[in-house]
């Protein structure tokens, strides 16, 4: 008799944990199982409180945990192995079932239950394998004090069932008291039931959560609780094959290769009727979706196909990233299929096809351009106007809506400006702005801006000439169209969408057929925003209304970190946009993961904030190197200093180098330079990246936000609030980039922004 093996998700994370001579054993249990599940060697017997459920013999000491979930098409039984773990934590108690809301088999687990839980649910847990030894004479029970008032008091054991909750969760959930019984509780929980139960611990109400997370993974019927078979289907599992060793061995990394949460799973694989958004605090897997999104796009392409799917974001540093994990997620002849590349690449791409080399120009940044204005205004002596106002005029409302002529710019909307302009005064805006781009033309050089805008008109002819070529049918005579005689790209998909212009947006809507499904599939969290470039999608022509999808679970930051991020990023006084002239919310945002809390510090001088953070880094190194928690870890890429601007990089690296003995890299747009094992950059260098310790100092008053930011607060409100917005963005930002340990400090006056956060701290 033979037999196939697949291991379920947690059973796999729990064979990362164990040590290589039980996983050796394991591979050999395998063997032996697949060759025969009856021989006597295995001990193969059912569990008393679940038929379906069975143990077999590893070794002395550890079990495997086994369901039968049907035949095969060739008459061969399916085993799917459930859990792994020593003989003392298996229970008659455990069990396997068929969730009712995504019809995928679940494993509760209720060993890693605290016994207080269990009592006031009722349940006692018996040994599968009662030790043979005499029973020691049982200790005198302390009097148990009067419990706390249930957490989920709120909440009545049906509305659970009706969301997802696993049964035989329930009882225990109502009965949870603290946040340290619900994480006891959840530890070994399923991933739907987990998600439900630290929703609504944590705030979100009962219609969120089934809106959130029950809704996107619920089946169209509800599935037969006792079909395993039909339930094994839609389970993502394992099979244990010749390469199960070696996948194993790799520990997480394969769990985030091929593992997705199941709402994260039903989003990569959804079939879209037009553009898609999924949003989601930082940490939540935005980007594990985009990327597992272009694995399954790409699989369903036609063999041969060249470059269908784009695969974009804002920097180069992060598109650079984007194609390193894509390369280690799908197979050569997939990656084949996608062009990974950052969003000004392509639009200088697009302007370098549709000129001469005589007329292309050199760019500059937004920064240089604001140099040239404020020199234009002193020449003129020109004393009305502040440069940066004009600049971000310029960019945001006259690139950023294809404004050709003064006439349309008199007439277009300049929605979250803020200064009103009269006529009179928009026609000395328009006249200073062609000023400035006479300047800038004679120099031979134009803005980022001016060149995305330049690819978006370039691009939005192109679609006009496709569509007028449909329109005229197959027997229309187009010999003699210069354009290309299809769209660039079926799929396209971007990662940190809120951070893009709207010229951007142009020019991506149109080199994708809007008629095919799944065409463009958008990852972005508006709280993250720190660059100033609003857009509404919808104007646009990026519809995306009915197809958004919104992730709350963080996999990244500690609650620790997460508490007093949120106090940054949200303080009542701010709301923070969906990308479609809606409000967004990190409201449900949370994390199952425990650390320590961030440390808080100011000092008298900027010198003394930087001894202390010598000290910090000195510290985090030793302890990650020697084995805190009994994992040694080589620091070096795991350690990293955030600041806010770049000339501060240099004085934090100049220290630590010459007077603290530390070895530093600098995090540039194509990544860290140098071998130093400390990475240092700017706040805007960390998006995207992760750190299990990081450090962010110099948060003083004037220095975020910036000192010049002050002025607008009586002559520009609604500027003053959108860089006091874009300033918690990027504070924000770099906080949630820690992992595992988190400091931040200032000298001086501490920055406003901290101010909740360390009234938090104070308590």
């Amino acid at each position: 008799m033979t037999a196939r093996l697949s291991l379920y998700r947690k059973a796999e994370q729990e064979l990362y944990k164990l040590d290589r001579v039980v996983k050796a054993q394991f591979y050999d249990f395998c063997h032996l199982f697949r060759q025969n599940p009856e021989q006597p060697g295995l001990d193969l017997k059912k569990l008393k409180g679940d038929s379906r459920i069975y143990r077999a013999k590893i070794n002395q000491s550890y079990r495997a945990l086994l369901a039968p979930v049907g035949v095969d098409a060739d008459g061969t039984p399916s085993w799917l192995v459930v859990a792994v773990r020593h003989r003392k934590d298996v229970y008659d108690q455990l069990q396997v079932a068929v969730n009712r809301v995504t019809g995928e088999i679940e494993f509760v687990d209720l060993a890693v239950v605290g016994d207080s839980a269990l009592r006031r649910a009722g349940i006692t847990l018996t040994p599968a394998e009662p030790e043979t030894a005499p029973a020691a004479k049982p200790a005198a029970v302390a009097p148990v004090p009067p419990p706390a008032p249930p957490m989920l008091a709120g909440y009545d054991a049906e509305q659970l069932k009706e969301l997802g909750v696993a049964d035989q969760l329930i009882d225990l959930a109502l009965a949870v008291t603290s946040d340290a019984e619900l994480d006891e509780l959840l530890e070994g929980a399923p991933p739907l039931s987990k998600d439900i139960l630290y929703g609504l611990a944590s705030g979100m109400s009962i219609d969120a959560v089934r809106e959130e997370i029950t809704a996107p993974v619920r089946l169209a019927e509800e599935p037969d609780p006792a079909d395993l078979a039909a339930a094994f289907a839609r389970t993502t599992v394992t099979t244990v094959d010749k390469h199960v060793q070696a996948a194993i061995e790799e520990g997480d990394f394969r769990a985030w290769r091929v593992y997705l949460h199941p709402i994260q799973q039903k989003i990569v694989e959804r079939r879209y009727g037009g553009p898609a958004r999924v949003s989601g605090g930082p940490g939540t897997g935005k980007t594990v979706v985009a990327l597992h999104r272009v694995k399954h796009l790409a699989g369903a392409l036609p063999p041969g196909t060249d470059k269908p799917i784009l695969v974009t974001t804002f920097t180069a540093n992060l598109a650079n990233d984007l194609r390193s994990r894509l390369a280690s997620l799908i197979e050569p002849h997939l990656m084949e299929r996608v062009d990974v590349t950052h969003i000004d690449q392509l639009a200088a791409r697009v302007v370098g096809e549709n000129t001469t080399q005589r007329t292309r120009k050199r760019r500059i940044s937004d920064h240089a351009a604001v140099t040239e204005m404020r020199q234009l205004l002193l020449e003129l002596d020109e004393r009305r106007w502040d440069a940066e106002f004009l600049v971000e005029e310029w960019e945001q409302v006259i690139l950023g809506q294809a404004v050709q002529s003064r006439s349309a710019y008199f007439q277009v909307r300049r929605a979250g400006r803020g200064r009103a302009l009269s006529r009179p005064e928009r026609s000395q805006v328009w006249k200073l702005i062609e000023q400035l781009t006479a300047r800038l033309d004679k120099l031979g050089v134009e803005t980022w801006g001016q060149a995305a805008e330049r690819a978006a008109r370039f691009e939005m002819e192109r679609a006009a000439a496709i569509e007028a070529r449909r329109a005229a049918g197959p027997s229309a005579d187009h010999s003699s169209d210069s354009i290309r005689p299809g769209y660039w790209y079926r799929h396209i998909v971007v990662d940190e969408a809120q951070d893009l212009r709207a010229a951007h947006w142009k020019m991506l809507r149109a080199m994708a057929d809007p008629t095919l499904p799944d065409d463009i599939f958008i990852a972005g969290d508006t709280h993250q925003r720190i660059y100033d470039h609003q857009v509404s999608l919808g104007a646009l022509g990026v519809h995306i209304r009915g197809r958004s999808a919104r992730l709350t679970l963080s996999y990244r930051t500690t609650r620790e970190i997460l508490a007093r991020a949120l106090l940054i990023a949200e303080d009542g006084r701010v709301s923070y946009d969906d990308l479609d002239d809606g409000t967004d919310t990190l409201a449900g945002y949370r994390s199952i993961l425990h650390g320590p809390p961030p440390a808080f510090a100011g000092y008298g001088s900027w010198e003394d904030e930087l001894a202390e953070l010598a000290t910090t880094l000195a510290d985090w190194r030793t302890e990650l190197s020697t084995g805190e928690k009994g994992v040694s870890v080589d620091p070096a890429g795991h350690i990293a200093v955030c600041v806010a601007d770049h000339e501060r990089v240099s004085q934090v690296m100049d220290y630590l180098t010459a007077k603290a003995g530390l070895t530093c890299a600098e995090l540039t747009k194509d990544g860290p330079v140098g071998d130093g094992g400390i990475h240092v950059g700017t706040m805007h260098r960390f998006k995207g990246l992760e750190y299990q310790r990081l450090a962010i100092v110099g948060v003083s008053e004037g220095v975020l936000p910036r000192a010049g930011v002050e002025r607008y607060r009586k002559e520009d409100p609604v500027r003053y609030e959108r860089e006091l917005r874009k300033a918690r963005s990027l504070l924000f930002v770099a906080a949630t980039r820690a992992r595992d340990a988190l400091a931040v400090s200032w000298h001086g006056t501490p920055s406003p922004l901290l101010a909740e956060v360390r009234g938090l701290v104070a308590s």
